[in-house]
């Protein structure tokens, strides 16, 4: 199916929810209590999985749908499931056939999401990729709606789908046993928490001792970290075994290549550094086996690299030494939907956020009405905004350390001279952002999410920012915190 930007019904569905609205208004009740009805009285227990292909050119997409794949337990929360963070580029929605109700709800972003910014989307090259959304597996015939945000942030329809998921439609074969399951650590009832699951690729039959360990060295970096180090009993950690037949991970730069269970690899948008994987369906049937609501994948690499992508996956290196930044930092974007504040590293994408608009990441803003800095009540009365900083010296100094870097990776560099490359930058530009007047405060600081100018950053350094702090921004540790909550409360 192609992509349906409004629909009648739609119309209609706007207006009844918007009178439905005003009249529990009127009764002085919760239009979201009203909304949802008992986890029990809608749906089974188990989870649902929509796999479909995203395909298309900058300015032009399509949704087709590939097949419904019946999960095991569903591992979310069982009340107010049509409530969701209001992050994402994308919203996937559970309605009731021809009624008022939404049963479920929550944003996304994906990897087609990012492809269509960049040159290739943009200079007519067609890509088709594969992607699923994941809800509780409901008792009755059901609506599926796909939505996109718009420039203003609002949200406009590209897809619908009436399905039964009780009919011969539904694939209810056994999910395979690829490896075996095992809990890092368990905290409680995965309906009552966070449930994250960490996969490794690229580790031989004979490595996987070393997996484990890598396993817990990603959860101890990750929980060492606020806020996740206070919030610890709010999450449960789960692993997979699960063994490639050769060592490693594909690097299309060094013509290495390894077919491996998920499909992690190098060079995605042709960015060196930039590890995901496009093989969705392998990677969703191996990760059925447990209960998640986040995904970490770890590579069998001491090569600096990783990747996130809110509500979908984040990436990391597991041998680089550079692993508990990348852990932090791409988690915190595939977990809480948060932004890249660098705007100075080589990136593939083109206008990213586009000029005029708004966007949707919790600490990014283009700062149109400064009265409305969404940020705003972390910031004190005293700090000006936008917020003065030395950009022009740490611009000349961080271009010149790409500049490095490049010419680095060009002539061959070893991991371990790109570490001490690594500890060269984190000392220089520790001390010039240490040295700003307004460093350790919210405000609005130019520079963020690959634009020098028009974009703003809440700090003027964060882990989103640079490799140097060992810590969130306010602004960041806000939302990680409301994204827990919404798991969980």
């Amino acid at each position: 199916m192609s992509t349906t930007l409004s629909t009648p019904r739609q119309k209609h569905r706007n207006t009844a929810v918007s009178t439905t609205i005003l009249l529990v208004l009127c009764l002085g009740l919760s239009p979201l209590a009203a909304a949802s009805p008992p986890f029990e009285e809608v749906f089974t227990g188990r989870a649902l999985r929509f796999d479909y292909y995203h395909s298309g050119i900058a300015g032009e997409e399509h949704i087709s749908l590939h097949r419904l794949r019946l999960e095991g337990s569903w591992p979310g929360r069982r009340s107010g499931l049509d409530q969701s963070t209001g992050f994402g580029k994308y919203r996937f929605e559970v309605f009731e056939p021809e009624g008022e109700r939404r049963l479920y709800s929550h944003g996304f972003s994906s990897i087609y999401g990012e492809w269509e910014t960049t040159g290739e989307a943009r200079r007519g090259f067609r890509r088709s990729l594969h992607e699923s959304q994941r809800f509780p597996e409901p008792k009755m015939p059901v609506e599926l709606v796909l939505s996109k945000r718009q420039a203003d942030g609002t949200f406009a329809e590209i897809y619908r789908l009436p399905i039964d998921p009780q009919s011969r439609f539904v694939d209810r074969s056994q999910i395979p046993r690829r490896g075996e399951l095992w809990p890092v650590f368990e905290h409680g009832d995965p309906a009552e928490k966070v449930d994250l699951l960490v996969l490794g690729d690229g580790y031989t039959t004979e490595e996987l001792p070393q997996y484990r360990m890598d396993v817990r060295h990603v959860v101890d970096s990750l929980f060492a970290f606020e806020p996740f180090s206070e919030r610890l009993q709010d999450f449960n950690v789960w692993a997979i075994d699960i063994a490639s037949e050769h060592s490693g991970i594909s690097r299309p730069r060094t013509d290495f290549w390894n077919r491996t269970p998920l499909g992690l690899s190098y060079n995605a948008f042709d960015l060196e550094r930039y590890m995901l994987t496009f093989e969705n369906e392998r990677l969703r049937e191996v990760a059925a086996l447990a209960p998640y609501d986040a995904l970490i994948l770890i590579a069998n690499s001491d090569k600096y690299g990783g990747g996130g992508i809110y509500n979908l996956y984040s990436t990391a290196a597991a041998k680089s030494g550079q692993l508990p930044y990348l852990i932090v930092h791409e988690f915190g974007h595939a977990f809480a939907g948060l932004g890249d504040e660098y705007y100075t590293s080589q990136v593939s994408y083109e206008e990213f956020n586009p000029p005029g608009t708004e966007p949707w990441e919790p600490n990014i803003t283009a700062l149109l009405e400064a009265e409305k800095l969404k940020w705003k009540h972390l910031v004190e009365e005293s700090t000006p905004v936008p917020t003065p900083w030395d950009q022009e010296t740490y611009d000349r100094v961080s271009l010149d350390f790409q500049k490095k870097r490049n010419e680095l990776r060009a002539g061959g560099a070893s991991e371990e001279r790109m570490e001490e490359y690594f500890a060269e930058v984190k000392r220089v530009t520790s001390k010039i952002l240490e040295a700003e007047k307004h460093y350790g405060v919210v405000g609005a600081f130019e520079g963020a999410s690959y634009e020098a100018q028009g974009l703003y950053r809440p700090a003027a350094d964060c882990i989103m920012f640079s490799r140097n702090p060992d810590h969130f921004c306010p602004v960041c540790s806000e939302a990680i915190e409301r994204v827990i909550d919404s798991y969980i409360k």
